[in-house]
């Protein structure tokens, strides 16, 4: 488990960097992109942020190729915003955890309205 600092590292590092994103990338051209979890190594030098893209397949594809074309810019202006001792290097990963979740309940779903038609409550009891 992290530590109580490194977890405080982490969502400070996911609110900045979702609010650069924000200002910073257009929406109509890149889709809405969101920051959902941001993992940072003990030692705050790399971190993994995952990203949620949504979209058209074409913005996810433009939105994903900006966030790694400006990755210096945004990894520069979180470094001004959040004070530590180095700005830790910055990786962006499409985040299809969501998309994932919503097959599986869709497929639940669909199990519970076409569950077993045939039970007919038996009269020889």
């Amino acid at each position: 488990m992290p530590s109580l600092r490194l977890q405080r590292v982490r969502e400070l590092l996911k609110r900045e960097i979702g609010e650069v994103i924000r200002r910073e990338i257009p929406v109509g051209e890149a889709g809405l992109i969101t920051v959902n979890d941001v993992m940072v190594g003990s030692d705050l030098q790399m971190a993994t942020v995952y990203v949620g893209i949504l979209g058209n397949a074409e913005q996810q594809k433009k939105g994903f190729a900006q966030l790694n074309q400006h990755r210096k810019r945004i990894q520069g202006l979180v470094g001004k915003a959040v004070i530590l001792k180095y700005t830790p290097q910055l990786r962006f990963v499409i985040d299809e955890s969501i998309e994932q979740g919503n097959k599986v309940l869709k497929i639940i779903d669909e199990l519970e309205h076409s569950g077993p038609q045939d039970e007919k409550p038996s009269e020889n009891n």
